[in-house]
């Protein structure tokens, strides 16, 4: 019968089966249904059952039915109909009709005496649960009030009589009106509390359950679910892409036998983890796919089921070859740098007593006693201890080769002067297509080493490339998240030439960039470990990509300059 405390518009309270609050528009409904009830009850007793009664007690009934049904009508239209928010305004005028009425009730019916005293309790703990603890702590207070008022005017100005009345009944009808009050507002309000954080929990829930869908699916890392039976439970889009299928073909059939095909490894680690029921496994593999094959890394999680049941496993999996390219261009770094350390101490050892041996021979073949013959091996030995000179030098110049003085250079134009350099090679063919695309940032580092890095790789290029020579060369920015395995953390440029030869040998690829490996005869071996030691220097990175009849891309990832550097 009370009215309800103003609740935000749109709360129904947590959802589900917890404590929850009703909304308002819920609580007014059951309040106006109740309170038409009441005062049509009390008029149909008094016209029927009580018809010995003062006409004053039956016109204070019909006049409550009638202001009932009217106050009730209009709060109806105004929330139900109209649809209006109740303001707290609106629900504390509600609160004190119910009050009046039930005063009413109670006043006809004996006052003090009144069976119906007792619907001052359920307007207190209707109150006491809608509103805030001081409100309804108000409500109670206004209906002790109003109790009490009622019951000193039948004593003195009615037929009731006795003081055990105000003394006993009174005071203990009050006590128990102001405990109600205290424990249901108690209650409400943990039931608030706890509705409240059920919300918020829910609400949570909800988004999670929004967010998690499009997360998986946004993911560049792959999500397989497999059942306990074998069966495709969930696949994300990268999971498709990496093992190449259709998540809709696989989805609740046998999935094990098609993974075993693309990914031995993988599909053992699902099967491992679910026979031995570990709960996370972490493995590498490799996956056949699309005519590819590239390494994987895998971890796998067990979701554990009641009984004996084979349990589903979740296996994630990400392409990891960034990495191991990472783990390579590292460890052939290392290699080079113990390279250079046996060249220099060895290009020294030999190179003094080489130049003490050339100048002897040359003195004996100048001499009057050597004959024809004698002269013939003086020039062998002199030409071929030049060729070794030359040889240590390349040494001596792989084990110094170090950054001199940096300063800004600008990649376009050390191109430029690489493939004019490059046009004039005796191995560069006439009609060969050699062409720069882009511009990138200035750099900071050595004009001429880098000029000797792209020659390197813009002579290799047309050598492997042959008669119809097609080579480019590209330049362009790039951000720190476009290099491969997030290996740098500053902007760079990209420096890619690219021919069309036949690719890179197999047998070949993996010491390209060791010293004295080389594929074309009366080659050094020393042209791409100076290359990788050159793009070191410059903290820098290189990466090759080559296959067989479609030939090969060497990248350089190397720092852009900074404003300020290349304002000093």
């Amino acid at each position: 019968m009370t009215a309800p405390h103003t609740l935000a518009k749109g709360q129904s309270g947590a959802a589900g089966s917890g404590p929850k609050i009703p909304t308002s528009s819920a609580l007014l409904k059951w309040v106006y249904l109740g309170r038409l009830s009441v005062a049509t009850a009390i008029f149909v007793a008094f016209s029927f059952y009580f018809t010995e009664h003062p006409p004053a007690q039956f016109f204070i009934i019909t006049l409550a039915l009638v202001l009932s049904l009217v106050f009730t009508g209009a709060s109806f239209f105004h929330t139900h109909v109209r649809g209006v928010v109740p303001t707290p305004t609106f629900l504390y005028m509600q609160t004190l009709f119910d009050l009046g009425l039930v005063t009413a009730v109670v006043h006809v019916t004996g006052g003090a005496n009144s069976d119906f005293a007792s619907l001052y309790i359920l307007v207190i703990a209707v109150s006491a649960v809608t509103m805030p603890i001081a409100s309804g702590l108000l409500v109670t207070i206004l209906a002790a009030v109003l109790y009490i008022a009622d019951v000193l005017f039948g004593l003195y100005f009615g037929d009731v009589e006795g003081p055990v009345q105000l003394s006993v009944s009174l005071w203990f009808q009050v006590g128990v009106f102001v405990l109600v009050a205290l424990a249901v507002s108690y209650l409400a309000s943990r039931v608030r509390v706890v509705g409240a954080a059920r919300t918020v929990l829910e609400q949570e829930v909800k988004r999670l359950r929004l967010e998690a869908p499009d997360i998986l699916r946004q993911l560049v890392t792959g999500v397989v679910t497999v059942g306990g039976d074998g069966s495709l439970a969930f696949a994300n889009p990268a999971a498709e892409q990496l093992l190449g299928f259709q998540s809709e073909r696989y989805l609740g059939l046998p999935f094990l036998g098609f993974l075993e095909n693309v990914s031995e490894e993988l599909a053992k680690g699902i099967v491992m983890a679910q026979r031995d029921r570990r709960r996370r496994m972490r493995l590498n593999g490799s996956v056949v796919s699309d005519g590819r094959t590239f390494p994987i890394g895998v971890t796998t999680t067990l979701h554990e089921t009641e009984g004996e049941e084979p349990a589903s496993v979740t296996a994630i999996f990400t392409d990891i070859s960034d990495q191991v390219r990472l783990q390579e261009l590292n460890r052939r770094t290392e290699r080079l740098e113990a390279v250079a350390e046996l060249s220099a101490s060895l290009a020294h050892e030999i190179k003094n007593p080489l130049a003490s041996i050339r100048s002897s021979v040359e003195q004996l073949g100048k001499s009057a006693y050597a004959d024809e013959d004698d002269q013939l091996l003086a020039e062998l030995i002199i030409r071929e201890s030049d060729r070794l000179s030359r040889l240590l030098t390349d040494f001596l110049d792989f084990s110094r080769l170090q950054v001199g003085e940096p300063q800004p250079v600008h990649m376009a134009a050390v191109a430029e002067a690489a493939v004019a350099v490059v046009r004039e090679h005796p191995d560069c063919p006439p009609d060969a297509d050699l062409t720069i695309e882009g511009h990138c940032a200035p750099i900071i580092g050595d004009e001429d080493l880098l000029h000797r890095v792209v020659v390197n790789l813009l002579l290799n290029a047309m050598q492997a490339s042959g008669g119809k020579a097609s080579v480019k060369l590209v330049l362009r920015d790039v951000e720190a998240s476009d290099v491969p395995g997030g290996a740098l953390r500053e902007p760079c440029i990209l420096l890619e030439v690219s021919d069309t030869g036949p690719g890179i040998p197999p047998e070949l690829r993996e010491k390209l960039f060791d010293p004295f490996v080389t594929g074309r005869d009366g080659g050094t071996g020393l042209g791409l470990s100076i290359v990788q030691r050159a793009v070191v220097a410059h903290r820098g990175l290189i990466f090759v990509d080559t296959e067989t009849g479609k030939g090969t891309t060497f990248s350089i990832y190397l720092p852009r300059a900074r404003r300020k550097e290349v304002a000093a």
